[in-house]
């Protein structure tokens, strides 16, 4: 069995079927890697706990749990694909196929070299490289659907 399958869902605890659903929403991606989400539930109730133990209110271990939980998580190639798609595709690319499209754009060299050029930090749609990013995979998306997403 490999590490992507060692935890099934059904022993998901709270944190960790938290993340799963935020994933299959924003990172459909990661939402395949089990010990992933297992690893960060498990740190994200630690660090509840530690908050907890330290005094902090249950508002503020949740956060804390929260901060660790979905660190890095923040921005979505994925969602940012989408609306792509959905703004500056929509008569090539019905609303209903955008997202399994833009599953589809991930995979893809051509993409992925576009994304590695930019830091993705959790703020990065609140910088100036944002728009960047998204002229740049709008030209790219468009090479790719004349390629025939190859």
């Amino acid at each position: 069995m490999s590490d992507k399958q060692q935890t099934p869902y059904e022993e998901l605890s709270y944190y960790g079927l938290s993340l799963l659903s935020y994933l299959r929403d924003s990172h459909p991606e990661l939402a395949v890697d089990r010990s992933f989400i297992a690893g960060r539930a498990d740190r994200a109730a630690e660090a509840y706990s530690d908050a907890i133990r330290a005094g902090s209110t249950h508002t503020e271990a949740e956060a804390a749990a929260s901060e660790e939980l979905y660190r890095g998580l923040h921005f979505s190639p994925y969602n940012t694909l989408v609306h792509i798609l959905w703004d500056e595709f929509a008569s090539a690319i019905p609303e209903e196929a955008a997202r399994a499209v833009a599953l589809r754009l991930l995979t893809l060299p051509a993409l992925r070299d576009v994304l590695a050029k930019y830091d993705l930090a959790d703020d990065f749609a609140a910088t100036p490289e944002y728009q960047l990013l998204y002229t740049e995979l709008v030209g790219t998306v468009q090479i790719l659907l004349e390629d025939g997403l190859q």
